[in-house]
């Protein structure tokens, strides 16, 4: 049964789409199925995998608003075995009309349960935002991976993301372990780079993935492109850190997510 994991953090610009479509192709890259649920009404990911957003009929926010299935909704990308439920302006009602609906937390729970079988991890690229969205996929999700990029605001706001998953532990009985910390935008020339690396180490300790994304111009270009960078430039260095960091995902993820040791970690 095919693993959730919520690519998420609510400041902008820390590079969480461009994970959750690099993490996600170098996945597909090891021959496993992956499904990119793209829960961002700005669609990056979805323009990003070269999926035209606006030329479609329907999208996740179909899914989450009426009866429209994930399955009659995925879309096969320029990757190999990665499959992707796009998104579209349309997104950005989803909060409002959720509001007085029921079961509103877990209507993407609901509609992951269908096709869990069919992939082997299930990605979940979340808005900038603590919203509704955000919190269904939280309340999906079998973990969270949060990208924070190196720059010296890095951790501003991180303590609200901290806040929510606790409130998701506690008020839906759900474990949501982090699965890992991920700094993005690293830049080992600058002083600034290293000393926010170390200040993120210190303060998350384990739960930081060894792996870092370097800041790249190859990396900034491949969406516009629809391409993942390891189609766009597989032999950047970018390309090289998501292949290093898929290797390290799988192997956190088999500790972790192992059903006799599955805990919440301390943060």
């Amino acid at each position: 049964m095919g693993k959730v994991i919520a690519v998420a953090n609510q400041k902008g610009g820390v590079g969480k789409t461009t994970t959750a479509i690099n993490l996600a192709a170098s996945l597909a890259a090891n021959e496993l199925r992956i499904l990119l649920i793209d829960l961002d009404p700005q669609g990056n990911a979805t323009t990003g995998l070269g999926v035209d957003k606006l030329g479609r009929e329907q999208s996740i926010y179909d899914a989450l608003i009426s009866d429209v299935s994930l399955e009659s909704l995925a879309q096969r990308t320029p990757c190999e075995g990665l499959i992707l439920i796009p998104s579209d302006r349309n997104l950005v009602a989803a909060n409002l009309e959720l509001v007085d609906a029921p079961d509103r937390e877990s209507r993407l729970r609901q509609k992951i349960a269908s096709i869990h079988g069919s992939y082997d991890y299930i990605l979940i690229d979340c808005p900038p935002a603590l919203d509704l969205l955000t919190l269904n996929a939280l309340v999906a999700a079998d973990a969270i991976l949060i990208p924070i990029q190196c720059e010296f605001f890095a951790l501003e706001g991180i303590s609200q993301l901290l806040d929510t998953i606790a409130r998701v532990r506690d008020s839906f009985s759900h474990d949501l372990p982090i699965l890992g910390v991920l700094l993005t935008m690293y830049d080992d020339r600058t002083n600034l780079t290293r000393q926010v690396a170390d200040d993120l180490r210190d303060f998350f300790q384990k739960q930081v993935f060894e792996t870092v994304i370097p800041r790249s111009i190859r990396l900034a270009e491949a969406p516009s492109h629809g391409l993942p960078i390891l189609l766009y430039d597989p032999r950047s260095k970018a390309a090289e850190a998501y292949i290093r960091l898929a290797k390290e995902f799988l192997t956190r993820e088999r500790v972790l997510l192992k059903p006799q040791t599955l805990s919440t970690n301390n943060v």
